[in-house]
C-alpha cells in the first residue's frame, strides 16, 4: 500500500504488532457495503465505468459470501480487514479493483465502517433492552399483589408492591433504550469523502453515498470526521450505564435469593451448585452480570483515555478503539439475553415477602402522616413516632398490639381511628399519589408499559 515511498520491507515483528485484522475482521460486511456505495459514487462522478462498477460490486459480494462461509483467508501481512478485502478484489478483477480507493483513505473508510457497525449493534441492543423490560413486566404481573418491604440503607423502610420494585428497573431500562436511540443519531452521519484529513480534489456526491448507506447526513469538517470517536465514547457510556443498572438489579436478586431473604426462587437452569457443598444453589448469572459491569466501565475508561491527548487528526492510537467497542457490545448483548431468560424463570415467594412486609415498623411513617392529618406539624410528628418506636421495642409489642391510651401518652392527637392506618392493605391503597405503589397505580403502570412495548 505504501511501497512507492519505502525501500525496505516492514519488519515481521512490526507487522505482528500493528495488525488489526485478528479483531477488525468482523467489520467485513460493513466494509463491503461502504465500498459498494463508494463505487457507486465513483461511477456517478465518472471515475468508473458502469462495467467497472459492476465488476467491483460483484467481486465484493462474492468475497462477503466467502467470509460468511468461513472460506476466506485473512492475511496478517495486509494489516486489516480493509486491505485484505481490497487486495483480494484487485487480484480477482484487475485494474477496476485498483480504482476503488480513488478519493478515499483508510481514515475515512474505517470511520465509516465503525459507524455502520455501531449503528447495527445499537438496533440490536435496543431490542434486547426492550425484551428485558418485557420480562420484568411479565414477572411483575406474576407477582400480582405481593407486598414486600422497600429498603433504604438496606434497612426496612416502607411497604411496596413487588411489582413496583421491578417497575423501577423498567424505568431505568427505558432511559437506557432512549440513550441508545439518541446516540444513534450522532452515529448515523457519513464521514466517507473526508479522505485522509482534507478531502480530495476528486469531488464525489457525498449526500448520494450517504443515501446509499442509510445515513441521515454527512460530516461537515473533514479533520473532525476522520478523528472523531465521540460516538464510540457515547455508545460505551450508554452501554456501561445499562451494565450498572443490571448490576444493581443483580444485587437485589442475589439478596432476594439468599436464605436470609428468601423473597425469590431462581430456576435450576439459571443457577449453579457447589463442587463441595451439595445444598448450594448459587445465583451465578446475577453475580457474573454484576462482575461484567466492571468490564463495561473499564472499556469506557479505555476509550476516553485513548482519545484525551490525541492531536488532530488521525493517529494510529485510534486502532485501539475497536476491541473495547466490540467487547462491550458482545458482553452487554449476552448479559441482556441471559438476564432476560433468568427473570422469566424467577418466582416470588409470597409467604416470605408477606412475613417481611408484616413488620409493624414499616408503617411508622404512616403513623406520622396520621398525626399530620390530625394537625400535628411533621417534625413534631416525626419525633413523637420515634419515641413510640422506642417504646414498642422496649415493650416487645407491635403498634397493632397497643391500646389507644398508650398512643395518647405520646400525643393527644391520636384517636380511636388510629388502628385503621395500621392495616397493611389500607396502607397500600392509600399510596395513590403519582408514582406511588398503590395496587391501582401499579396495575395502571403495568398496563401502560405492556401497551408501550407492544407498540
Amino acid at each position: 500500500m505504501w511501497k512507492g515511498r519505502f525501500a525496505q520491507e516492514t519488519s515481521a515483528l512490526v507487522q505482528r504488532y500493528g495488525e488489526s485484522v485478528s479483531f477488525d475482521w468482523r467489520l467485513f460486511a460493513h466494509d463491503i457495503a461502504g465500498s459498494i456505495a463508494h463505487s457507486k459514487g465513483l461511477l456517478k462522478a465518472g471515475i468508473l465505468t458502469a462495467d467497472e462498477q459492476q465488476k467491483i460490486e460483484t467481486g465484493l459480494l462474492e468475497i462477503r459470501h466467502e467470509i460468511e462461509k468461513g472460506q476466506f483467508e485473512f492475511k496478517e501481512s495486509l494489516e486489516d480487514v480493509h486491505m485484505n478485502i481490497e487486495s483480494e478484489l484487485t487480484k480477482r478483477i484487475g485494474p477496476a479493483g485498483a480504482k476503488l480507493h480513488t478519493a478515499r483513505s483508510r481514515n475515512d473508510q474505517v470511520a465509516t465502517d465503525v459507524r455502520l457497525y455501531s449503528r447495527a449493534c445499537i438496533d440490536v441492543l435496543v431490542k434486547l433492552t426492550r425484551a428485558m423490560q418485557a420480562a420484568l413486566i411479565e414477572c411483575a404481573e406474576r407477582g400480582g399483589d405481593v407486598v414486600m418491604p422497600g429498603y433504604t440503607h438496606l434497612q426496612r423502610g416502607q411497604p411496596v408492591l413487588f411489582a413496583h420494585h421491578l417497575l423501577a428497573y423498567v424505568e431505568m431500562l427505558d432511559r437506557d433504550a432512549a440513550r441508545l436511540t439518541d446516540c444513534r443519531k450522532r452515529v448515523n452521519v457519513l464521514p466517507l469523502g473526508s479522505g485522509a484529513l482534507a478531502g480530495s480534489t476528486i469531488i464525489l456526491d457525498r449526500e448520494f453515498v450517504a443515501q446509499q448507506l442509510g445515513f441521515d447526513g454527512v460530516t461537515q469538517n473533514s479533520m473532525d470526521a476522520v478523528s472523531d470517536r465521540d460516538f464510540i465514547a457515547e455508545l460505551l457510556f450508554a452501554i456501561s450505564l445499562i451494565g450498572v443498572h443490571l448490576s444493581r438489579l443483580s444485587e437485589d436478586v442475589i439478596l432476594w435469593a439468599s436464605a436470609e431473604f428468601g423473597f425469590v426462587t431462581l430456576s435450576d437452569a439459571h443457577t449453579t451448585g457447589s463442587s463441595l457443598m451439595p445444598q448450594k444453589k448459587n445465583p451465578d448469572v446475577a453475580e457474573l452480570t454484576r462482575g461484567k459491569s466492571a468490564r463495561l466501565i473499564g472499556n469506557l475508561m479505555s476509550i476516553l483515555t485513548l482519545i484525551k491527548g490525541l492531536p488532530m487528526t488521525y493517529n494510529r492510537d485510534l486502532q485501539e478503539d475497536k476491541e473495547p467497542l466490540f467487547d462491550s457490545i458482545d458482553t452487554l448483548g449476552l448479559a441482556l439475553e441471559v438476564f432476560t431468560e433468568m427473570i422469566s424463570g424467577m418466582d416470588v415467594n409470597r409467604a416470605k415477602t408477606t412475613a417481611a412486609a408484616s413488620d409493624p415498623m414499616l408503617l411508622a411513617t404512616d403513623l406520622a402522616d396520621y398525626l399530620v392529618n390530625h394537625g400535628v406539624p411533621f417534625r413534631q410528628a416525626h419525633e413523637v413516632i420515634g419515641k413510640l418506636v422506642a417504646y414498642s421495642i422496649e415493650q416487645k409489642r407491635g403498634f397493632g398490639e397497643m391500646k389507644l391510651e398508650e398512643f395518647q401518652r405520646f400525643s393527644p392527637a391520636f384517636e380511636a381511628d388510629v388502628t385503621a392506618c395500621l392495616n397493611l392493605e389500607t396502607a397500600m391503597i392509600a399510596r395513590k399519589g403519582i408514582g406511588a405503589p398503590s395496587p391501582q397505580n401499579v396495575k395502571a403502570q403495568l398496563a401502560r408499559w405492556r401497551a408501550a412495548l407492544n407498540a
